[in-house]
């Protein structure tokens, strides 16, 4: 690898490491960036704190695949409570039916709470109600309140009265 070439590649991870929001990602930039700028393995290991043999694996990579090899994978995470056919099935329940109608009697608006139940009763999983909102997010169901309109409001009614509110205001 030429000078321009090494200096070119130096300011690549320089540039990577400033964009990249992931903190653990940015450290494989500086170290490699610290690597080919001359540093000795086991003094990036001190400075990052960590082991000289992290360093050697990071070297490794980008030996082997360039920059690309230096990406970290995103970590699999846990596995979900609900499989995809009982999700597909609490979303089926959300979107076209109301509390009500599957035995919920007073409530006509789905919320966390009952979706929890819901799932509990027909599934025997339980879920928080904070569980259930990450749930409806990964499903794309939007978290809202209701709002209410009043059908029968007389309009001429309301333009007076909200005349009269802001002279409240005023005083």
């Amino acid at each position: 690898m030429g000078t321009n070439d090494r200096n070119e590649e130096i300011q690549n991870l320089k540039n990577l490491a400033k964009k990249d929001k992931n903190a653990h990602q940015r450290q494989v930039y500086d170290a490699v960036r610290l690597h080919l700028e001359g540093r000795p393995g086991k003094e990036i290991a001190e400075i990052f704190n960590i082991t000289y043999r992290t360093v050697r694996n990071y070297i490794n990579s980008y030996d082997e695949k360039g920059i690309d090899g230096l990406i970290l994978a995103k970590p699999p995470g846990r596995e979900t409570k609900l499989t995809e056919e009982q999700e597909k099935k609490l979303y089926d329940c959300i979107s076209t039916k109301i509390p009500k109608e599957v035995g919920f009697e007073p409530f006509v608006n789905w919320s966390a709470p009952l979706a929890v139940a819901w799932v509990s009763r027909e599934f025997g999983v339980i879920f928080s109600e904070r569980g259930m909102r990450d749930v409806f997010y990964r499903m794309n169901l939007s978290y809202t309140r209701p709002t209410y309109t009043l059908k029968k409001a007389d309009p001429s009614k309301q333009a007076s009265f909200a005349t009269e509110f802001e002279g409240v205001k005023k005083s």
